[in-house]
C-alpha cells in the first residue's frame, strides 16, 4: 500500500511539473509562436475541400489565397487560422455563421463534427466576414464529398439563412482573383457596378462669350467591363452553390 502511493505521488509530482513547466514556458515565448505552435500541432485530419478564395490586405491591395476546409468527427468546434495564425474574432465568427449556414443546407448536424478552415494568403493581416459566403460552400462541398470548380470565385458575407450579404474592395479582389485564372466571380447583390465620381466641363455661348462650369457626375462601368469577368450577382447560398459544382 505505501509502494503505491509513493508511486502515485511521484506520477502526480512529474504531471505538476510538465504542467508547470509548459505555462511556464509559454509565458515566455510570443505570442504568435504560442498560436501557431498550437494551429500546427492541431490534427486536421479529414475530408479536405480547396478553393481560390480573393482578399484585400492590409493596403488595399487584391490578394488571391487559399482556402482549405477540412471536417473530420469532432465536438462542434469551428477554428480559423491564416498563414497558420489563429484569425481575428471577426473572421472567426464568420467561420462559425458559415458553418451554422451550411449545416442548414444541407440538412446535416454539424454538432458532431469539427471544422478547421486554414487560409494561405500573401498578405500579414487579412481579416474580417467577407469570406463567409466561401467558407459556406467549401462546408458544403466536404459534407457532400464534392470537389469545388477552380475557375470559380466568390467574394460576400453570411448569414446563418444562407443569404449573401455585401463586402468591400470588390474590384480588387476581382482583379486578384482573374490573375489566377478565376473566370466567373460571384457578387452579393447590387456590388455589380463600379461607380466613380468624375469631373464633366459643360460650356455655352451667351452674346458671343463662352461660359464654362465643372460639375461632378457619378458613372458607373459594370465589374465585367472593368476586369473581362463573368461577374454574377447571387443572393444566397441555393443560387451560389450551382456555379461551384458540376
Amino acid at each position: 500500500m505505501g509502494y503505491f502511493l509513493e508511486r502515485k505521488d511521484m506520477v502526480f509530482a512529474i504531471a505538476f511539473f510538465f504542467i508547470v513547466g509548459f505555462i511556464f514556458g509559454t509565458a515566455l515565448a510570443p505570442e504568435k509562436e504560442v498560436v501557431r505552435y498550437l494551429v500546427s500541432n492541431f490534427s486536421v485530419a479529414g475530408n479536405s475541400v480547396k478553393m481560390t478564395i480573393p482578399a484585400v490586405d492590409q493596403d488595399g491591395n487584391g490578394v488571391a489565397g487559399l482556402l482549405i476546409t477540412t471536417i473530420k468527427p469532432g465536438s462542434g468546434l469551428v477554428l480559423v487560422n491564416v498563414n497558420d495564425v489563429i484569425a481575428q474574432f471577426t473572421t472567426q465568427l464568420s467561420g462559425r455563421t458559415a458553418a451554422k449556414a451550411a449545416s442548414g443546407f444541407t440538412k446535416i448536424d454539424a454538432g458532431n463534427l469539427d471544422i478547421i478552415y486554414t487560409i494561405k494568403v500573401d498578405a500579414s493581416a487579412i481579416e474580417g466576414p467577407s469570406a463567409g459566403a466561401a467558407m459556406a460552400i467549401s462546408i458544403i462541398a466536404a459534407l457532400q464529398n464534392k470537389t469545388l470548380l477552380d475557375n470559380v470565385s466568390i467574394t460576400g458575407t453570411i448569414s446563418e439563412s444562407g443569404e449573401i450579404g455585401p463586402a468591400g474592395g470588390i474590384l480588387e479582389k476581382a482583379r486578384a482573383a482573374k490573375k489566377i485564372g478565376v473566370r466567373t466571380f460571384l457578387v452579393p447583390p447590387g456590388q455589380v457596378l463600379e461607380s466613380n465620381i468624375v469631373p464633366e466641363k459643360q460650356c455655352s455661348l451667351t452674346d458671343g462669350v463662352e461660359y464654362c462650369k465643372v460639375q461632378y457626375v457619378e458613372k458607373g462601368r459594370t465589374l465585367g467591363e472593368l476586369t473581362g469577368l463573368q461577374i454574377i450577382e447571387v443572393s444566397n447560398l441555393q443560387e451560389a452553390v450551382g456555379y461551384f459544382i458540376d
